[in-house]
């Protein structure tokens, strides 16, 4: 994989500021899916487990595993420093059980973890470089060890797709945004991010070397697995 740039949507101070708003107000359901995530992967992490967060900056999704599992110790990486550091800020003396590491996947320790997370993260993964993701993730994992994601995934069947990005851009203006403002949100997400159909996502973790793919979270335009390595 190349070392691309980080995503020009986490490339500004005022962009990385606002980081913390954005899940809540842009992605349906989103309020159950850190609980959900850390369910899943407390089924088969140990007490004193290992978990690795692709994606990390911001700190959101360290914070909840961290806060929920005391024991647990997490290693996240992200390409954006200053999404990071945001990170280190909002995790204060959790940081004791994490470690942060700028760069992307293959810049992460070797493990081997007992669990891993993607969530929002894979639609920044240019196409190519989606499948050598999910297989630097999977090689990182024992045997068995549990693998949660979630990111844009939409249906490409005749008119699919122009439906639900509608509908996404209307959930948009009912969490308050500006019409004007949704309509731009939705051009810019379908232009610059890579989104796959949830056929082709399940493929690509089977590519990967997952098995035991299943479905468990479903939000508009949004969707999440869960799966073994």
């Amino acid at each position: 994989m190349s070392n691309n740039t980080p995503h020009s949507a986490f490339s500004t101070s005022d962009a990385v500021a606002k980081y913390a708003e954005g899940p809540k107000r842009n992605v349906p359901g989103y309020s159950g899916l850190l609980p959900m995530t850390r369910i899943l992967l407390a089924e088969h992490v140990p007490r004193e487990g290992r978990v690795l967060v692709v994606g990390a900056g911001g700190g959101l999704e360290v914070e909840d595993l961290a806060q929920a599992n005391p024991a647990w110790t997490i290693d996240g990486v992200d390409p954006s420093g200053p999404m990071l550091e945001l990170a280190a800020q909002r995790l204060g003396p959790l940081m004791s059980r994490v470690a942060l590491h700028e760069g992307y996947v293959q810049d992460a320790p070797a493990g081997p973890f007992d669990g891993a997370t993607c969530l929002l993260t894979l639609h920044f993964v240019p196409r190519d470089q989606r499948l050598p993701t999910a297989k630097e993730i999977h090689r990182r994992l024992k045997p068995g060890a549990p693998f949660v994601m979630a990111q844009l995934s939409v249906e490409d069947g005749p008119g699919e797709r122009e439906t639900w990005m509608s509908r996404y851009a209307a959930f948009l203006v009912a969490s308050g945004s500006d019409p004007r403002q949704a309509a731009a949100t939705r051009e810019k997400v379908e232009k610059e991010l890579t989104i796959l159909s949830p056929a082709q996502d399940e493929a690509m973790l089977r590519d990967a070397g997952f098995s035991d793919i299943r479905l468990f979270f479903t939000g508009f335009t949004f969707r999440g697995w869960v799966a073994r390595a």
